[in-house]
């Protein structure tokens, strides 16, 4: 029998920052790299300016116990319009996974904050300001594969 991974198995503390310029951004996307959800778990709230994902990410900042996984919310603030790229938005069972997250600067701070998955598909968000925040919503859990995600590199 196996069990999860605990909070109190681990060295860290469960993730909760935010960024506000491309720095900061590139730690919270080196986080979110290789996580999953459910295209089910995408939210737009438009009359709130908020992006909302609920992502499984791989803890790559804590492998000394073995490949973790752990439900985190991926909110991005002052957003005016969403549009996404080489995804079938009718499948609700599509998983997709999160590559990478860059910045695009624009006039005045506004600009577009660039979502990429793996299998060639992208969300493109148009916001007025970068305001994105990443916290972990539960405890660590063992990861399914029993592995880190592998780029072949």
């Amino acid at each position: 029998m196996t069990e999860d991974a605990r909070f109190e198995d681990g060295r860290g503390a469960p993730v909760n920052i935010g960024a506000y310029d491309e720095d900061a951004l590139q730690v919270i996307s080196a986080l979110c790299q290789d996580a999953v959800f459910p295209i089910s778990e995408m939210s737009w709230g438009a009359k709130l300016r908020r992006f909302a994902l609920l992502l499984n990410r791989f803890r790559w900042e804590d492998t000394k116990l073995g490949p973790e996984r752990v439900q985190s919310i991926l909110l991005i603030d002052h957003v005016m319009g969403i549009s996404s790229l080489g995804i079938d938005r009718t499948d609700r069972d599509l998983i997709l996974s999160l590559l990478t997250m860059e910045f695009d600067r624009g006039e005045d701070g506004t600009g577009v904050l660039t979502l990429t998955l793996a299998g060639d598909g992208a969300l493109r968000l148009r916001v007025e300001a970068l305001e994105v925040g990443l916290r972990d919503v539960t405890k660590p859990y063992a990861a399914v594969s029993g592995q880190a995600p592998d780029h072949g590199e």
